[in-house]
């Protein structure tokens, strides 16, 4: 059995909320993430779900709220934003140990580096990469009160209450010097651009949460970073993930972005379509590209630390040295856009 799951005990809870379930259920860590645990689920007949969870130990301030997520799935399940069927929420600690919740099993490539991204066939990579700013249009177009979501954070000052967070975090996660993390905070404070509207802001938007099968994307995934704000977020973080066969990548953790394999639409291209579908003028963008480098820094360092002290379990690896530079490499491309 998997750490972060007791068994008995959820396979009790999970009875209660999922009636098709059917016989002895196994757990299965879902590797990818390095935030929140996802285990899949699998009954005797063959039915899969999903488990989220938070990471073992203790976790950051405000972070892994597995209510908030599930809320916002289950808000969007009738919108034009793809997301899987949840099947309920355990608040109850005792269950297993922190707050969980289930939802649907959705089968598919999860597209989390150019190998990932070779295996889509040629003639479905560009359809994929269409669906994925048209869908990113449609979630910034949601009436957020008409979901009920109005109430997830405060609409305004959005770029002000993300630096603060991250800033904070950063220097709770703090564990070297990284001077370009300073510097760039201090640019992205003093040349904030004003807000202009406000949207739901998914906040870890790119191809690598989602799920695709053939030609279509057929869910958005991890909603952890959700809330209110500024829209151009979303897509400066989705630009600095959509990358040209051949293009030098800033991110500097190792693996090519998907869109690296060749056959999806360039940057230029869905910048000019969120322009058109939005009404929304992007030629201020770069800020926002640099805001998210230096943002995934500031998260990437959070990570490096939790697997430091042990808090994703014992078993998992990751190469610590390689995530450390993640980080150096982030915060140098954000200055880097930002002195530009």
């Amino acid at each position: 059995m998997p750490e972060g799951i007791d068994e008995a005990r959820v396979v009790s809870w999970l009875k209660r909320q999922v009636p098709a379930l059917q016989g002895e259920v196994s757990f299965s860590l879902i590797v990818g993430g390095h935030s929140n645990l996802t285990f899949k689920c699998e009954d005797e007949a063959g039915n899969s779900y999903v488990l989220r969870r938070p990471p073992l130990g203790q976790v950051l301030e405000s972070a892994h709220d597995m209510g908030r997520e599930h809320k916002i799935i289950h808000a969007l399940r009738d919108s034009d934003v793809p997301v899987p069927v949840t099947y309920g929420l355990c608040r109850d600690s005792h269950v297993n140990g922190a707050d969980f919740y289930v939802m649907e099993y959705v089968d598919g490539l999860v597209l989390n580096d150019s190998v990932a991204g070779a295996k889509v066939q040629e003639s479905g990579r560009r359809a994929i990469g269409l669906q994925v700013i048209d869908i990113l249009c449609d979630l910034h177009s949601i009436n957020m009160d008409a979901v009920g979501l109005g109430d997830l954070g405060r609409k305004e000052a959005y770029l002000t209450r993300q630096l603060k967070r991250w800033t904070r975090q950063w220097g709770s996660s703090k564990t070297h010097e990284v001077p370009e993390m300073e510097e760039s905070c201090r640019i992205l404070t003093d040349t904030m651009p004003e807000q202009i509207g406000a949207s739901i802001v998914h906040g870890d938007y790119r191809l690598g949460n989602m799920i695709v099968r053939d030609d279509k994307v057929e869910a958005i995934l991890d909603w952890e970073l959700c809330t209110l704000g500024d829209p151009f977020a979303d897509v400066g973080y989705i630009l600095n993930n959509w990358v040209s066969p051949g293009e030098p990548e800033e991110q500097g953790e190792g693996d090519q972005s998907p869109t690296a394999a060749g056959g999806y639409p360039g940057r230029e291209e869905i910048v000019k379509i969120y322009e058109a579908k939005t009404g929304r003028d992007l030629s201020g963008i770069n800020y926002y590209r640099a805001f998210s480098h230096w943002r995934l820094a500031a998260i990437g360092q959070g990570v490096y630390k939790r697997y430091l002290v042990g808090a994703m379990g014992r078993d998992r690896e990751v190469d610590l040295d390689r995530q450390r530079q993640g980080v150096a490499k982030r915060a140098q491309a954000a200055l880097a856009l930002l002195q530009t």
